[in-house]
């Protein structure tokens, strides 16, 4: 049988995957407090809680910037409709999103900025043990960002601190 979901969704991978609270941290500083952020893979709504508390207005149907972490099996249509909308977005993707023709294109055309963290962000993945298999950054258009590729650090501390935290609020979503 001939599928045309990416490998990267087969063998067991899932898109099921939560946005830890730190992750935010490197896109923070780009983001306007009287923006409404809409997230539009609202999902359980786990990344959404962690930008109302850090002080943003949320919505799950539109906005003035479209900030989520899309289903990875959806990326490329996710990024069309984004460009197509015009808005300024971030998205929280894998490296390898600069991969392939179709996406290479869009990145042509439109542009993109990436906000690159120094090392992989562990995401909480319900039912499985262990941390992140993937590097991601911010794919980001319209955001001002200083330079076209943007390296960032996340302190241990952050990483440290995600751990039960977060593993509750995925539990308090189901």
């Amino acid at each position: 049988m001939i599928t045309k979901k990416p490998k990267l969704m087969m063998n067991g991978h899932t898109d099921e995957i939560y946005t830890p609270e730190y992750a935010l941290n490197p896109i923070l500083p780009y983001l306007k407090k009287e923006w409404t952020i809409w997230e539009n893979a609202w999902g359980t709504g786990v990344l959404a809680k962690h930008l109302i508390k850090k002080g943003f207005k949320v919505s799950s149907e539109d906005g003035d910037i479209i900030l989520t972490n899309p289903p990875y099996s959806d990326k490329e249509g996710f990024l069309e409709r984004a460009y197509k909308r015009g808005k300024p977005f971030a998205f929280l993707l894998p490296l390898t999103t600069l991969e392939g023709k179709k996406r290479g294109e869009l990145f042509k055309k439109y542009g993109v900025q990436l906000i690159i963290p120094n090392r992989r962000i562990n995401f909480i993945m319900p039912n499985k043990q262990g941390g992140s298999w993937f590097q991601t950054a911010w794919f980001c258009w319209k955001l001002n960002l200083p330079k076209q590729l943007n390296f960032v650090e996340l302190e241990k501390q952050e990483l440290k601190s995600m751990g039960a935290e977060n593993q509750s609020e995925v539990q308090d979503d189901k």
